[in-house]
C-alpha cells in the first residue's frame, strides 16, 4: 500500500502522512520546498515509515507527473492519491488579474487533473484504491477577498464530483474534502483529527454518497473566511451548516 500526498506541508500534508503510515502503507512527498520535504521524510522515518520524497511544484505539470512516477518506483504503485496543493493568496475579483489567475488555478486545479490522470490507469486497472482532494469551505460560500482561491476549490469540487462518476463504477474511490475551517493543533480543526476524515474516506465503498465530506464540526463557523462579517448582509448560511427550519 503507497500513499502519495502531494503539497505535502508540516501541518495536514505531515499529519495525512503519519495517518496512512501508521497503518503500513508506505508513504510519497510531493511538495516545492526540498529542504522542508527532506526533514519531513526524516521525522517519518524515525517512526519507522517507509517514505521517500520528491520535490515538485503543482503548477509544473510534468514535474508533477515525473514525481508520481518516481515515488512509485521506490514505493510500489500508488494506492491513495491526496492532493492537498493549493495557492493561498488574497485577491477581490476586480484586483485579480488574469495571469494571476491562471498561473494559481495551475496548482489549486490543473495540477489536481494531472495528478489524477497519472495514477487513475493504475487504480483502475487493480479495481481498488482512492483519489482524495483536500477542498474547502469557499467552494460552498464564497468570499471576495479570497476570490482565486474560491474559484480553485469550485473547481476542484466539481472535478472531484466528475472523477467520482467516471471512476466508481470501476473500483476507485473519489471524493473531496471540505475543510471549513483553519486548520490549527488542539482546535476543532487539528490536522490529526481531519486526517482521520482522510482515512475512513480512503477505506470507504466507492459510491457517490461518499463523494463529499464536509469537515465543520458542531459549532464551528461558516464564515470562518469572514471572521468580521463584512459581507454579512450578502452571504447565506451553506445547507449543511443551517439549522432546520433557517432560511437561507
Amino acid at each position: 500500500m503507497h500513499c502519495i500526498v502531494i503539497g505535502a506541508g508540516p501541518g495536514l500534508g505531515e499529519a495525512l502522512a503519519r495517518r496512512f503510515g501508521a497503518e503500513g502503507h508506505h508513504i510519497g512527498l510531493v511538495a516545492r520546498d526540498g529542504e522542508k520535504l527532506k526533514g519531513m521524510a526524516e521525522r517519518l522515518s524515525a517512526r519507522g515509515i517507509v517514505t521517500a520524497a520528491c520535490p515538485a511544484d503543482g503548477a509544473d505539470d510534468r514535474a508533477v507527473a515525473r514525481a508520481i512516477g518516481d515515488l512509485e518506483r521506490a514505493n510500489g504503485p500508488c494506492t491513495t492519491l491526496i492532493y492537498n496543493a493549493a495557492v493561498l493568496k488574497e485577491a477581490k475579483p476586480l484586483d485579480l488579474s488574469p495571469a494571476r489567475l491562471r498561473a494559481e488555478m495551475d496548482v489549486n486545479l490543473t495540477g489536481a487533473l494531472v495528478a489524477a490522470q497519472t495514477v487513475a490507469p493504475g487504480l483502475v486497472k487493480r479495481g481498488a484504491g482512492a483519489i482524495l482532494f483536500t477542498g474547502g469551505g469557499l467552494a460552498l460560500e464564497p468570499f471576495p477577498e479570497w476570490t482565486s482561491l474560491a474559484l480553485g476549490k469550485a473547481a476542484l469540487r466539481s472535478l472531484a464530483f466528475c472523477l467520482n462518476k467516471e471512476l466508481v463504477p470501476q473500483g476507485v474511490h473519489v471524493a473531496v474534502v471540505a475543510i471549513c475551517g483553519i486548520i490549527e493543533a488542539g482546535t476543532p480543526f487539528d490536522p490529526d483529527r481531519i486526517a482521520d476524515a482522510y482515512w475512513r474516506l480512503a477505506n470507504t465503498t466507492p459510491s457517490a454518497d461518499e463523494r463529499e465530506f464536509i469537515f465543520q464540526p458542531d459549532g464551528s463557523d461558516p464564515f470562518y473566511n469572514d471572521p468580521d462579517r463584512r459581507h454579512g448582509e450578502v452571504s447565506i448560511t451553506p445547507a449543511h451548516a443551517r439549522p432546520k427550519g433557517l432560511k437561507p
